[in-house]
């Protein structure tokens, strides 16, 4: 770039320049005022690539390595939720931990014990971090920035498996006394009746309703996380069920008056889709009121203001009764129907027939009961 022209004198103003060098590749730094602060500008320029500030080396902080990494490697490639989740173990974890640290410093160790907090949660939380970790210094390694990965050896530590399961009868007696008036009921029901996702259940469109033919086209999904309606989890997550009576009747009426592209579950006071939040809120009043259902203890207690009101003390409801289980009772009830496993699989829109295995091996009560008659009427033949 030419020198730019004094407008008083008319001629260009002298140039000072002071040259360095770092790892064999030489560098300058350049003044219009005299050579000492072209010296300062380089002194600064070269502490700031021994520190790693300037172009991409061993010598840069954690911290900056990590969200290039994040947003050259994985924004480009990941779901936005996924994106999210990367995003939260760096601003969590990593930077708080080893953020200042330079990449080349960094010691297995370190990393180890970045992952040892997570001792005593959950397994898959866990595994998130230390896919993290591992995908910054490796990429590292492989970009020649680090000569060896640190985090190659990680080991996860004594975490907590969380473990999706049917519901009960007793849980299922009364989730349907709750659904028949709880404005959310319909939702959850088609998940208990058809398998689905919390993401395509919140997506269906009526034009995805055949009522006619008593199938659902599942062809579409809410983004966890996100607002964003895209393709399902996979490609066998397209896929055509079959609507059974229990909820033909409410989904023939609930479809008078509307149009291809409404949604089929709206909130409740504005009349939009349902959002993640405004499906986690109607899962909170919906299971709050099963809680009620099947006995929860209520008493008389001061509220902050001085007044009182019944305020509840006892929860009989299991924790670990989500929406997710409500697919694998379907999937449950597919297996106790006797579905063959391969229809099963494309029923409930899985990928690989191992992970639909995984519940049809679950040992049920009627299994058991099943499983009874069959010995009692063999040993009646062979009596």
């Amino acid at each position: 770039m030419a020198n730019k022209i004094n407008k008083k004198t008319h001629k260009a103003p002298k140039r000072y320049r002071s040259t360095f060098m770092h790892n064999g590749k030489r560098y300058e730094a350049t003044s219009t005022v005299d050579q000492k602060d072209a010296d300062k500008r380089a002194a600064i320029k070269e502490d700031q690539l021994k520190r790693g500030e300037i172009g991409l080396s061993g010598n840069m902080s954690v911290k900056r390595w990590a969200y290039e990494w994040l947003e050259t490697y994985k924004k480009p490639a990941v779901t936005t939720k996924s994106y999210k989740d990367y995003k939260a173990q760096i601003d969590k974890f990593i930077v708080p931990s080893i953020g200042s640290e330079r990449l080349i410093d960094v010691k297995d160790i370190q990393l180890q014990k970045i992952l040892n907090t997570r001792a005593g949660f959950s397994t898959t939380r866990a595994k998130i971090l230390k896919n993290t970790i591992c995908g910054i210094f490796d990429k590292a390694r492989k970009s020649r920035l680090i000569l060896y990965n640190p985090a190659e050896d990680l080991e996860l530590p004594k975490t907590y498996s969380g473990t999706n399961r049917s519901i009960t009868d007793y849980e299922r007696e009364h989730f349907l006394k709750v659904a028949e008036t709880h404005h959310a009921g319909l939702m959850f029901k088609m998940m208990l009746y058809c398998g689905l996702r919390t993401g395509e259940v919140t997506a269906l469109s009526w034009s995805d309703v055949n009522l006619d033919t008593k199938l659902l086209n599942i062809a579409n999904a809410m983004e966890s996380g996100t607002e964003i309606i895209g393709d399902p989890k996979t490609t066998a997550g397209v896929r055509d069920i079959p609507i059974p009576e229990a909820i033909y009747k409410e989904l023939l009426i609930k479809s008078k008056n509307t149009g291809p592209s409404d949604p089929v579950f709206t909130q409740p006071t504005t009349g939009r889709r349902h959002t993640e939040s405004s499906r986690q809120k109607a899962w909170k009043s919906f299971k709050k009121q099963m809680d009620i259902s099947m006995g929860a203890v209520f008493e008389k207690r001061k509220a902050k203001d001085g007044k009182m009101r019944m305020t509840q003390v006892t929860s009989v409801v299991a924790d670990d009764l989500v929406p997710y289980g409500f697919r694998h009772t379907y999937c449950t009830d597919l297996q106790e129907k006797g579905v063959p496993i391969n229809v099963a699989k494309y029923l409930m829109g899985h990928s690989c027939i191992k992970v639909t295995a995984r519940i049809y091996t679950h040992i049920t009560p009627k299994a058991i009961k099943d499983a009874a008659l069959r010995i009692d009427d063999n040993s009646k033949i062979t009596a």
